[in-house]
């Protein structure tokens, strides 16, 4: 498997590489210059499909990759970004963005998400947590987003979750391209497996991996500070990453690489897309998805229970 190999988004005619960049931490973990020089790394690697949202570092991490996406051909790399989670547009109110699922709300979102990223179309764009506000979503931000892409504004449509089981819902109600899946499906849980990516692959509809890593806990050394699920880990999870962490160590594989080609492996999974600090994250993620594992690692995971015995995993 390789970084820069390409797969289709649902039916349309957008191609994603394998590993995209997110930019969760492109306005958060790293300055102007950091975050500038990470995505043109990502780009010299061949990362071609990028991910923001208006809410990561309030528009910031929209406006950080504006200048270096500039430098690339439009048509050469694939482009996401959300609706939903709007910022204010004054000075009131506690919070520098609020929720807002309305056919106005998600049309003023995209229009400022276009500003902030200096393009003319986005190709995905994404509902982004409506988790309390389902009824909305389905009645405004939606049919809004299909008029988008009818409109040729925008490529492909789906939502963004950190759950699958609504996701699954919008998928069976709505003529939808793709789910942005974060943190659900991963080597250390598998409950997508259930219903959600089999619906996925029977239905042409593509799904794009965030939070590979659980929000950090398969990034980390395992200590009692790590995190998973953006809270501290609990301790049945710990123990439950620290096992496999030791199959991987007595098969010589990184668990980062582990995390990443597992999730690859699903046939649904059209891309993974880790965040990064920096440019040296971002190679490194790179060389972990084409780190060679051997088959053998897979099975000792599956013997020992710490994987969804229906999973599909590397050959």
């Amino acid at each position: 498997m390789k970084a820069t190999d390409t797969r289709q988004i649902g039916c349309t005619a957008l191609q994603v590489t394998r590993l995209g960049l997110g930019g969760v931490f492109l306005a958060v973990d790293a300055g102007p210059g950091e975050a500038t020089a990470l995505i043109d790394r990502a780009a010299s690697v061949g990362v071609r499909y990028f991910g923001t949202a208006p809410m990561y570092g309030n528009g910031e991490s929209e406006r950080r990759y504006r200048e270096p996406l500039a430098r690339l051909d439009r048509s050469d790399f694939v482009l996401s970004t959300k609706v939903g989670r709007r910022l204010r547009e004054d000075a009131g109110g506690s919070e520098p963005w609020h929720f807002d699922f309305s056919r106005d709300g998600a049309l003023r979102s995209f229009e400022s998400s276009l500003e902030r990223l200096g393009v003319e179309h986005i190709d995905i764009l994404l509902v982004h947590d409506p988790d309390n506000h389902e009824e909305q979503a389905l009645k405004e931000a939606f049919p809004a987003l299909i008029e988008l892409r009818e409109q040729g504004l925008v490529g492909a449509i789906g939502a963004g979750m950190n759950q699958w089981e609504m996701e699954l819902r919008f998928a069976r109600d709505l003529p939808l391209d793709c789910f942005l899946l974060a943190g659900r499906y991963t080597l250390l849980e598998q409950g997508a497996l259930a219903e959600f990516l089999p619906y996925c692959e029977a239905n042409g509809i593509s799904v794009i991996a965030g939070g590979p890593y659980n929000s950090g806990i398969l990034a980390s050394d395992l200590d009692d500070t790590a995190s998973y699920n953006y809270r501290a880990a609990p301790v049945e999870m710990l123990d439950h990453a620290r096992a496999i962490k030791a199959v991987c160590d007595r098969h010589g594989v990184p668990l980062k690489a582990a995390a990443l080609q597992f999730i690859l492996t699903h046939p649904a999974i059209a891309a993974v897309i880790p965040g990064a600090a920096s440019a040296a994250e971002v190679e490194e993620n790179a060389r972990m998805v084409e780190t060679p594992i051997p088959a053998a690692l897979w099975v000792a995971l599956k013997d020992a229970a710490l994987l969804d015995p229906n999973a599909p995993t590397p050959t």
